[in-house]
């Protein structure tokens, strides 16, 4: 397994950065030194696809970059997929892929092309897989220009009778994509990743930073709606004093009207007193 850039949470969750692991007294390596990347297009591609599948199959074993060991007791061959998935195995933490112990190679792999190893991609891992018995090995050129002029960007192939074989692709919408029988998906290319679509539902798997985009959207939408309930509380706070002070001020002048009334009505009884008392001569 190559050094491991930071990766995305689905694939942090099935991945582990211990040593080593030994099996049956051997001393099986967990990293063969070499980088999970030599470009930013790779990186990416990488990390997309693991935290895409991630989210497709929740159940399932997606790591980016692990060491697979075919072979107990041999642990001069191993091979570190870019991506792999496998089904009912479990989705704990692993520091190694080992297929006897597992009961079965992974269900999928993917690997993208970097200079310096796609011939190997299109060649000896090829031949590898299907040795090892993988159903689906997919190939993808993040960036576009590494594969010979010609080469299909992307390309999806299924193991049968041992060797491997073409998927063929479709059109929806306008958009070429290749199905995955293993995953459930159609695959496309988009923006120098990979776009996983689940025609099931006719809709693609939300890629991580378009999450973490309508999170942000979410979380803005409810600062605002706070805010806004915030100020309004206060402005109904506001209005409710100022209702005081205007019925405070309405109470004052009833009272005073009332005392005027009744002082009124005092100087008019005394001035009525007044005048039976001294009757005009």
């Amino acid at each position: 397994m190559r050094a491991p850039l930071p990766m995305s949470a689905a694939a942090a969750a099935t991945a582990t950065l211990s040593v080593s692991a030994t099996r049956a007294d051997v001393f099986y390596p967990s990293s063969d030194g070499k980088p999970m990347a030599e470009n930013m297009w790779q990186a990416k591609a990488i990390l997309n696809a693991s935290g895409d599948l991630g989210a497709a199959h929740p159940k399932a074993l997606v790591a980016a970059d692990i060491l697979v060991y075919p072979e107990e007791g041999n642990n001069r061959k191993s091979i570190a997929p870019d991506v792999l998935v496998a089904f009912d195995v479990g989705t704990h933490n692993r520091s190694c892929y080992f297929v006897w112990e597992e009961g079965k190679p992974p269900d999928w792999v993917l690997e993208v092309a970097s200079p310096s190893t796609q011939a190997k991609d299109r060649d000896r891992k090829r031949r590898d897989y299907a040795e090892m018995g993988v159903p689906e090995y997919w190939m993808f050129d993040a960036k576009g220009d590494v594969y010979p002029e010609g080469t299909p960007r992307l390309q999806g192939l299924k193991l049968k009778d041992g060797e491997y074989h073409p998927l063929d692709s479709h059109v929806v919408a306008g958009k070429r994509m290749i199905h995955s029988e293993v995953l459930g998906l159609d695959v496309r290319v988009e923006n120098g990743l990979l776009r996983f679509h689940d025609a099931a539902t006719g809709k693609d798997i939300r890629h991580r930073s378009e999450i973490e985009a309508d999170e942000k959207l979410a979380q803005a939408a409810t600062e605002h709606a706070q805010a806004q309930a915030k100020q309004e509380a206060a402005q109904r706070k506001t209005a409710e004093a100022r209702a005081e002070q205007e019925a405070a001020r309405a109470d004052r002048e009833a009272a005073r009207r009332s005392a005027a009334e009744a002082r009124v009505a005092e100087l008019e009884a005394a001035l009525r007193l007044s005048r039976a008392n001294h009757p005009p001569e």
